[in-house]
């Protein structure tokens, strides 16, 4: 059953974008803002997740990437990497089913060797059991960072080339696209960061060489599926010309 924000909605299914990324900052400062522990507004920002998830099935976006915990991350006090990653392993467990329901596709791209063995096989679990799944990839960001997304890349066309099954010559934007995390996916068509800040955060950089990049001030716990909506009109209004020149019969030059 559709939720409400999305009964109605009028947006032009041959404008959405195929792929949304959405970073998803701002868990922190809705806590101190409300003076709560940090904790708990990320335990909110779980709930936002849900929704968007729901919310983006529903509107037939084909990929959705949440960037839910950086390899910078790791550099966070020890008790609040292990409440968040207490917190992830809950939220696959408890939303497998629904995942599994809406015929959604669970992926995890970045260091997943790195995150703690129970949470890798709860991870493990839903991607096996959604594996043939096909109405929605949904990709979590998870250890992951760009910069060594690209130089992992980057060594394994080396290493190729060193056992003579890759010649330099055969280096290409799309054989490097193909050793990235994100091969056979499309790029994303529009980039969303919450919280009010102007950067990239180390996601996704090759990939976002053309999306469309959206910031709003909302933080995350306060992001609404209404929010999502108005800033996908606001993507179907952009002219994306990926570097060329707009078609006019206008004389001007």
């Amino acid at each position: 059953m559709k939720s409400n924000s999305t009964q109605d909605v009028i947006l032009n299914p041959e404008t959405l974008p195929s792929h949304v990324a959405i970073i998803m900052d701002g868990n922190g400062r809705w806590a101190k803002k409300k003076m709560l522990n940090r904790i708990k507004g990320h335990e909110q920002g779980s709930q936002i997740v849900r929704s968007i998830v729901t919310a983006a099935r529903e509107l037939k976006i084909g990929t959705l990437t949440l960037y839910a915990f950086s390899t910078e991350n790791w550099a966070r006090p020890k008790h609040e990497v292990k409440a968040l990653m207490m917190l992830l392993k809950k939220s696959i467990v408890s939303q497998r089913e629904e995942l599994s329901k809406n015929n959604i596709r669970l992926n995890i791209i970045g260091q997943k060797h790195k995150l703690p063995l129970d949470v890798q096989k709860e991870l493990e679990v839903t991607m096996e059991l959604t594996k043939n799944n096909n109405k929605m990839l949904l990709n979590l960001a998870l250890s992951y960072g760009s910069r060594e997304e690209i130089t992992t890349a980057f060594k394994r066309i080396a290493e190729k080339i060193e056992s003579k099954d890759l010649d330099s010559r055969d280096i290409t934007q799309d054989l490097i696209c193909d050793h990235l995390y994100t091969r056979a996916m499309p790029d994303p068509d529009l980039i969303i960061r919450t919280s009010g800040e102007y950067r990239l955060s180390n996601f996704l950089l090759w990939q976002a060489a053309y999306s469309e990049i959206y910031i709003c001030d909302t933080l995350w716990p306060d992001f609404t599926e209404s929010e999502f909506i108005e800033i996908l009109k606001n993507f179907q209004k952009r002219d994306r010309r990926f570097g060329k020149v707009a078609c006019s019969t206008s004389n001007d030059g």
